[in-house]
């Protein structure tokens, strides 16, 4: 079964790391490519909302918690520019507010990373994002594995052209 046509490709690929492989890197990767072609340099973006999250998470998961934190309150400072935004991409904007509150308290407090689901609110997406989760051979929700030295430290282990 094919994928919607209802969101873009790169975006849904962007669920399916995020929710499946946690490869928060490639989240970033691939969310980038589609902002650029749709959105360049809008900085007030969902994209760059979006891509600013997962990077979030990608310093979180390694332990730069400085990065994480500054990260996190950009999105939140971006947050009342792009909820109306989340709606339109297929996620639940209150609830992907108290995730993104939920994220800094964590960081505040010095909890230990914790992989978490963004707030697909339409089927459509949802079955299209597990759907790629299945295609890739990964399955979706699972935790990070805070073992996988290439996955934790992507950004400098990775071939670059």
């Amino acid at each position: 079964m094919e994928a919607s046509t209802l969101y873009p490709d790169l975006y849904i690929d962007y669920l399916a790391h995020f929710h499946g492989t946690r490869d928060y890197f490639e989240c970033h990767e691939v969310l980038e490519e589609h902002w650029k072609n749709v959105d360049p340099k809008n900085r007030n973006s969902v994209w760059v909302f979006l891509i600013q999250l997962a990077v979030c998470m990608y310093h979180y998961r390694r332990g730069n918690r400085k990065g994480a934190e500054i990260l996190i309150n950009r999105c939140l400072k971006r947050y009342p520019t792009i909820s109306e935004s989340l709606e339109e991409i297929g996620l639940e904007k209150r609830e992907v507010l108290l995730l993104v509150q939920e994220v800094r308290t964590r960081l505040i407090n010095q909890q230990p990373y914790k992989s978490t689901i963004l707030p697909i609110c339409d089927n459509i997406l949802l079955d299209d994002v597990r759907q790629k989760c299945k295609k890739w051979g990964v399955t979706y929700g699972k935790p990070s594995n805070l073992l996988d030295h290439y996955l934790i430290n992507k950004h400098s282990l990775r071939n670059r052209p």
